[in-house]
């Protein structure tokens, strides 16, 4: 008998896809089911955004290590992705559900020592963008009511929720916590609720975890999240109070800790929004400085100087033209440490002791930052950051939607710094771009 075997090939496939999408049905459910929370229900969904940017001037001492375009050279023109979201949500049942998200994001600079040379941040060791786990939990849905309890890795309380999303304009740039390191997930436990089931008005979202975003943790300290919100006039009014707190070490003599406050107020409407977010974040413990001459007391030669970083973010967006023409802008003023100014006189150097994404948003490992005892003058240390500089970040731009869910952005990238310890006066330069941003939606 002779065997047609590219035919049999061909039934057998479609045999295979039938079977398949008979018990994978949920894989294309409407999102109406989905968000009905109808069982086995699931939908796929994600978005991307990326820039051509054109990098016009360039801070000469490549401060502001948060940002994606420290230590890039002046008229540097590059085509690059940002983020690209992979998600996949799932309901098990009416009450439990399940997400998984995969995230691959931008490089941003990372210093090590001894050398402080750039490292790969998120990409892998040939420079590739991959994805990554950010999110993978369950939810058990109205534990009691207007609860829902979420157990693995998840989105944090500090501004996911509300403050990112009033914003609106992730693919622009990070909320101000954000940029400062602030974790926008964990691997944890957390309750997000309301107050009054029904209406939606007043709120809260807690949350304890491993403080490590998608690492191992690295001790048995964890990051204690704490954020409540309310609506007013037909919830166009927002107001929302953050707050967290971890241990970072804990031993007899050095008591070293982090806690954030962070308030949050919005007039939000589909045609304007207006915001202004602040916070105060103190890292108790947190630098090392060495007393100058003659300023050192019972022989100390050493003292370990606590962080208090501020920020305050205010922006406004709206329409130009209805579902087609927006328009956004933003200034933001950070200063990495309210007490350096005064100490430039008692301590001729400072090293800080957190690492990596610290979140006071400035210490890198390894990193160390020397002035001149007599100037108060940065040396060459400040090649890689100065964690004195005041920050000053202004964006602004067009948001042209030619069909719902696809974005052209055309706008500018500003960052202004300032050093505080330089004798003379500030030591003052800037980073600038311009940027063509497209953002893109699918799935939901």
């Amino acid at each position: 008998m002779k065997l047609h075997f590219p035919k049999q090939l061909i039934l057998i496939a479609i045999f295979l896809f039938v079977a398949m999408a008979s018990q994978a049905q949920y894989l294309w459910n409407s999102d109406s089911a989905y968000s009905r929370s109808t069982p086995n229900s699931g939908r796929i969904w994600g978005y991307v955004f990326g820039d051509f940017y054109y990098k016009a001037h360039s801070d000469s001492l490549n401060r502001g290590g948060n940002n994606q375009y420290t230590g890039i050279p002046k008229n540097r023109n590059a085509f690059q992705f940002r983020r690209l979201y992979l998600g996949y949500d799932y309901n098990i049942t009416s009450k439990f559900s399940a997400e998984l998200l995969l995230a691959a994001e931008d490089n941003f600079p990372a210093f090590n020592a001894p050398n402080q040379t750039a490292a790969n941040g998120d990409e892998l060791s040939n420079s590739k963008e991959t994805f990554f786990i950010k999110y993978a939990d369950v939810q058990w849905k109205d534990i009691w009511k207007g609860t829902t309890l979420v157990v693995g890795e998840q989105a944090t309380p500090a501004f996911p929720f509300i403050t990112e999303r009033i914003w609106n304009y992730r693919s622009i740039e990070r909320t101000i916590s954000d940029i400062r390191r602030t974790p926008s997930y964990d691997m944890g436990a957390g309750l997000r609720g309301v107050f009054d089931p029904g209406k939606g008005n007043f709120g809260y979202n807690l949350l304890v975890a491993n403080g490590t975003s998608d690492k191992p943790a690295s001790n048995s300290f964890k990051w204690f999240y704490g954020d409540v919100f309310a609506y007013a006039l037909n919830k166009k009014l927002v107001f929302d109070l953050y707050a967290d707190y971890q241990r970072l070490n804990w031993q007899p003599g050095w008591h070293h800790d982090r806690q954030m406050i962070k308030g949050y107020i919005a007039y939000n409407t589909p045609a304007l929004t207006i915001g202004a977010e602040g916070f105060i974040n103190t890292m108790r413990k947190d630098d090392i400085g060495t007393f100058s001459p003659g300023q050192s007391t019972n022989g100390q030669k050493t003292d370990t100087i606590n962080t208090v970083a501020e920020g305050i973010s205010l922006y406004i967006h709206g329409n130009i033209i209805k579902n087609y023409l927006r328009f956004f802008a933003r200034w933001d003023g950070y200063q990495p440490n309210t007490k350096f100014s005064s100490q430039k006189n008692v301590y001729s150097t400072f090293a800080g002791v957190s690492g990596v994404n610290s979140p006071s948003g400035y210490n890198f490992p390894g990193y160390k930052m020397t002035y001149s005892p007599s100037t108060g003058t940065p040396t060459a240390a400040t090649s890689t950051g100065d964690i004195t500089a005041k920050e000053m970040f202004i964006t602004a731009g067009l948001d042209f939607t030619p069909v719902h869910n696809v974005h052209f952005m055309p706008n500018i990238w500003y960052n202004h710094y300032a050093s505080q310890l330089v004798a003379t006066g500030p030591e003052k330069d800037y980073d600038l771009v311009y940027r063509m941003t497209f953002y893109f939606v699918f799935g939901k």
